[in-house]
């Protein structure tokens, strides 16, 4: 199996992970705030990476990767309370794709700058990839002002997804856990001071089990990603991490029942399609 590909797989994996999570996450901040939920999430991620880094033996990064890293989980912490609050307040089935397309959008030109075109077959891939995230967000013309805010957070949490993929494949290639373990105590940090500046109350662990699942699979799809990263391009690694929407939309549907449109399935299929594009070497 070629380095490309297994990227490929690892990326995928990361999709699937970050999907739960979030959806896990937006379905928390239904019962306390996006700013408790972030907290536990991200005190769940760091204490699985704290054990996995010992169990690697991995040391202290570098401090350039020590930047990078303080920087990607502050970017990355920020996207998620936001998402989580968008996914409260609004419709997954738009919420999930529009930070998702968002999120693609930095890493993909970071990657270009910094290597170069990929092949025509990726570059269509994206194109297709894209074209399918945006179908998914296809609903009807009404809006109302909860689903203006939602879409308002989705678009910021993109950016700040963006920032993350961007910034943590910046640390050097020889550690993994180590570089996330920084980034989330970043993380949770700024959800600390977020919950203090808000007048909120630090949430006891036992406040929502489904936060704490919600950070296990945001800490397991932040090391599939970075994993990726070492494997394939920054660009491919990014977009098909960023298919995580398709995951929190079918999670919707079959727990929470929201309906997905023709157009919308249209776009899964899109995504799929992308998949076996980006794979041509």
């Amino acid at each position: 199996m070629s380095s490309h590909f297994l990227g490929i797989i690892i990326a995928l994996t990361a999709a699937a992970s970050w999907g739960g999570g979030d959806f896990s996450g937006g379905y928390a901040a239904r019962r306390i705030s996006q700013y408790q939920v972030l907290f536990l999430t991200s005190l769940s991620s760091l204490s699985l990476l704290l054990i996995l880094a010992f169990i690697w033996g991995e040391g202290l990064p570098s401090s350039r990767s020590m930047l990078y890293a303080v920087l990607a989980g502050s970017s990355g912490a920020l996207g998620l309370a936001a998402l989580y609050k968008a996914l409260s307040i609004g419709n997954s089935v738009i919420v999930a794709p529009v930070s998702g397309i968002v999120g693609t959008i930095i890493p993909v030109i970071a990657g270009i700058f910094a290597q170069g075109l990929p092949g025509f077959a990726q570059l269509i891939g994206f194109m297709v990839a894209l074209l399918g995230i945006w179908l998914v967000t296809r609903v009807g013309n009404n809006a109302d002002s909860a689903s203006t805010i939602s879409l308002g957070l989705a678009i910021f949490s993109g950016i700040c997804s963006g920032g993350f993929l961007t910034l943590i494949a910046q640390v050097e290639s020889g550690q993994v856990f180590a570089p996330l373990v920084v980034a989330k105590t970043a993380s949770v940090l700024l959800a600390s001071a977020l919950i203090w500046t808000s007048k909120q109350s630090i949430p006891k662990i036992t406040a929502s089990s489904v936060a704490l699942i919600s950070g296990l699979l945001d800490g397991g799809g932040n090391i599939f990603y970075l994993f990726a990263t070492h494997f394939t391009r920054l660009d491919i690694a990014a977009v098909l991490s960023s298919l995580y929407p398709e995951g929190t939309v079918l999670l919707s549907t079959i727990i929470l029942k929201e309906k997905i449109s023709p157009k919308q399935w249209l776009g899964v299929a899109a995504c799929i399609a992308a998949i076996w594009l980006i794979t041509i070497n």
